[in-house]
């Protein structure tokens, strides 16, 4: 049996409202009511154009809890990266991040367009918009090796600001 995509991720975070009204208003993410009853300090929810069930957890450890540092003082998990359609959604998504302070880095990747974020509570996450297999030459697969300074008015040119992503590698063409 083969692993086939990543179902959901949980995080722990510090203080729930806050991580909650990150993820909602920062990268649109909806709460699902799936919390079961008597059981506090978790929220569910589900990433924008998602058709699962849930995508992210969010458990409360309380105010207490220090900021990850993971990949600097700690093993852990470095980032999860969510993918978005369109290279217009990727800049639109930069935007709010930046007006958000959460915006730490963008990356190009050759066959990825990625930004990178951190949540209140310090844990790191890329949002990347993959080239559609159709699209993919030698420049695109040589860049993999390297990597190199986003810009995204370039490859929107390049691409298309409304070109879906993944098309042929993560979704069917």
């Amino acid at each position: 049996m083969g692993i086939h995509r990543l179902n959901h991720a949980v995080l722990y975070v510090s203080d729930l409202e806050r991580s909650v009204a990150f993820y909602r208003d920062v990268l649109g993410f909806r709460p699902v009511a799936m919390t079961p009853d008597g059981f506090r300090g978790a929220t569910f929810l589900q990433a924008p154009d998602s058709t699962n069930d849930h995508d992210l957890g969010l458990f409360s450890i309380g105010a207490g809890a220090g900021r990850s540092t993971a990949g600097r003082a700690t093993v852990g998990l470095y980032h999860l990266a969510w993918e978005v359609d369109t290279l217009d959604e990727l800049a639109a998504t930069a935007q709010r991040l930046t007006a958000a302070g959460a915006l730490v880095g963008t990356s190009d990747h050759g066959t990825t367009k990625s930004l990178y974020g951190q949540d209140p509570d310090g844990l790191e996450f890329e949002i990347v918009w993959l080239v559609p297999a159709a699209l993919l030459d030698d420049t695109a697969l040589a860049a993999r090796k390297r990597i190199g300074r986003l810009d995204l008015d370039a490859e929107r040119r390049r691409y298309g600001g409304q070109t879906r992503g993944g098309v042929g590698i993560s979704v069917s063409a």
